[in-house]
């Protein structure tokens, strides 16, 4: 069961050192689920006398006010042989033999994060103890609670202390360690306050009873600790500390742990409780607990674990790889982005993705109906073609057949269908830019940089006027070219009338009669009809070669000339990530690396087992 501590010892490292101190913020946290002790008691409770008094070793600072203004996570560790020493989390290669320069240590690192200042910070020190005077145990001394703020202190001083120290004990995986002296009325212990505030029923809260030897003679803690005045669902566990006078003449700490187990077995008053008093004895039933604790847990954390990896990894993926920082890599990745959002345009036409089918419904509805709505009927009423037809003859009449008349009639019925071929290629413009914006917001790589994205969207949206601009010259060039040649054999057939009996000099003597004219206009109109059914069908073609096809094949080719010409810093300026998802990513991948060293260390546990 002793690698159990020291598998949270290792995870509560790992959260130090990546950024992970169990405080509210928009990252998960892991600190929080694992069990931990915390040492709670009131400024001169003889809280630190009690750690030390654990460990075996003087190597607290000590002084008046506010000692401990950081939290002290230490992790105690036993050795079977060898000579006791202690490492701190953030010099990792560095053994202390010497304790008092351990206690400076702590004083100087203090320093470090708070300045010189009495303010306290949140961000804990490591401190782990090999020796064979231990067991394997993890406490976190708290500061002091105080009800008055020293010279050089802010007045919120007590409140930052009281909400630091409630931080951790209201969670449900940390065991209260509640440290209260005595010589003073239990009713006003800090630590019994706050800890019956987080934890009202005492399911996770030991009690430790200091400064017993200094109570007023006459006077016991045999209530006290036999759960009487004050019960927890734990047994109370009562300690006597060195005096100061002991502290003064630097007696031994193994010496001052044989003078409180001869204190507790001589002073009758306790002598029936001196099977469960002492620090030695607390140090065994915390470690005792603390494992039993972290096998329960063990399920719960691979669960949690487990999930917050996948959420991890999932959040990581949405925003995207970190910025290359050479040139060559900053040109691969904007090409990457460039080709997955050409991939997403293409989906798009291709009918993997939806707005594709936009493109058949120009052709299929709305250039039919433009086409129909042309009424060429109505353009060739039978005033309309007199009028025509006069004024193609001028001054001499036809003889036979009025050709011009036949071809200004055809021509000017023609070129009304530019107007509907125009607005096909304008259509078809349209639906293609919509889907370079819906291909842009599907990119995902695109939100993080806005400068790219306004500059990819700029040259597709620039491919796209040139492409519509040749297809609008191919799709006119179409229209053109059945005004500028008519289909011969069409007409060949109207002399048939003549060879099946007609009167071919009707048309000399009287041209302009109302029959002749509505049959002239008949027979433009079916002409006309005819060639306006091929134009329906090879337009939509022309438009689709010169616009969908050019889009797929060369969308981003100018961009990406473009791209090649320029250099180091200018690509940077493409890459403009915002700044805070460039810090959210590291913290993220941060978080990712300590749950997945989480993972590994709890996973080699439970397979040993």
């Amino acid at each position: 069961m002793e690698n159990l501590i020291s598998l949270v010892n290792r995870l509560q490292r790992a959260c130090t050192a990546l950024g992970d101190h169990g405080e509210e913020s928009a990252l998960p946290t892991l600190w929080d689920a694992l069990p931990s002790i915390a040492v709670v008691g009131g400024q001169s409770s003889g809280k630190s006398s009690v750690l030390e008094s654990i460990v075996g070793k003087d190597f607290l600072p000590r002084g008046s006010g506010i000692v401990t203004r950081r939290p002290l996570v230490l992790q105690l560790h036993r050795l079977d042989e060898g000579r006791e020493y202690a490492e701190f989390g953030h010099l990792p290669r560095r053994r202390f033999t010497d304790f008092a320069a351990v206690r400076k240590e702590i004083a100087d690192e203090t320093d470090r994060e708070t300045g010189r200042s009495k303010q306290i910070s949140t961000v804990p020190i490591y401190l782990s103890i090999y020796s064979p005077n231990v067991v394997n145990l993890t406490l976190i001394d708290l500061p002091g609670l105080t009800k008055v703020a020293v010279d050089g202190q802010s007045d919120s001083i007590v409140m930052d202390i009281e909400n630091m120290v409630r931080s951790y004990i209201e969670k449900p995986n940390c065991i209260i360690l509640a440290v209260s002296p005595a010589n003073q009325d239990l009713a006003t212990s800090d630590a019994i306050k706050i800890s019956r505030e987080v934890d009202p029923k005492g399911e996770r809260t030991f009690g430790v009873l200091t400064k017993i030897d200094l109570m007023d003679k006459g006077t016991d803690a045999v209530d006290i600790l036999e759960g009487k005045a004050y019960k927890l669902q734990f047994p109370w566990i009562g300690v006597v500390n060195r005096s100061q006078q002991d502290i003064n003449k630097n007696v031994d700490m193994i010496a001052a742990r044989r003078r409180e187990r001869e204190y507790f077995a001589q002073t009758p008053e306790y002598k029936h409780l001196a099977h469960r008093m002492g620090s030695e004895h607390l140090g065994k039933v915390m470690s005792k607990h603390l494992e039993a604790v972290i096998k329960s847990r063990i399920p719960g954390l691979q669960s949690l674990i487990s999930k917050t990896l996948t959420e991890l990894e999932s959040e990581l993926s949405r925003l995207g790889k970190p910025i290359a920082t050479d040139a060559g890599g900053k040109l691969y990745m904007i090409m990457e982005i460039c080709r997955t959002f050409d991939g997403i345009f293409k989906e798009h036409l291709d009918g993997v993705r939806p707005g594709g089918d936009k493109i058949y419904n120009v052709f299929d509805n709305q250039l039919p109906a433009a086409l129909k709505r042309l009424q060429f009927d109505k353009h060739l009423a039978m005033e309309n073609v007199r009028k025509l037809i006069t004024e193609a003859d001028g001054y001499q009449p036809h003889l036979i057949a009025p050709e011009q008349g036949y071809r200004r009639l055809i021509e000017t019925a023609l070129i009304t269908i530019k107007g509907p071929a125009e607005a096909a290629v304008d259509a078809v413009h349209a639906v293609l830019k919509d889907l370079i914006h819906k291909s842009i917001n599907e990119t995902v790589e695109l939100k993080q940089y806005p400068s790219l994205r306004v500059e990819v969207g700029n040259a597709a949206i620039e491919s796209l006027d040139r492409m519509k601009e040749e297809s609008k010259k191919a799709t006119l060039q179409l229209v053109e070219m059945e005004n500028s040649y008519l289909t011969v054999d069409f007409f060949r057939k109207l002399p048939q009338d003549v060879e099946k009996g007609g009167n071919p000099t009707h048309s000399i003597f009287d041209r302009y009669n109302d029959s002749y004219l509505r049959r002239i206009g008949t027979t433009v109109l079916s002409y006309v009809n005819m060639v306006c059914g091929s134009l329906r069908n090879s337009i939509p073609k022309s438009i689709v070669y010169c616009q969908v096809r050019e889009a797929k094949r060369s969308l981003l080719d100018h961009f990406f000339a473009e791209l090649g010409k320029k250099e180091g810093k200018q690509l940077g300026t493409l890459l403009d990530e915002d700044p805070a998802i460039m810090q959210r990513r590291l913290s993220l991948a941060k978080r990712l690396e300590l749950y997945r060293a989480a993972q590994s260390e709890i996973d080699s546990v439970a397979w040993s087992k």
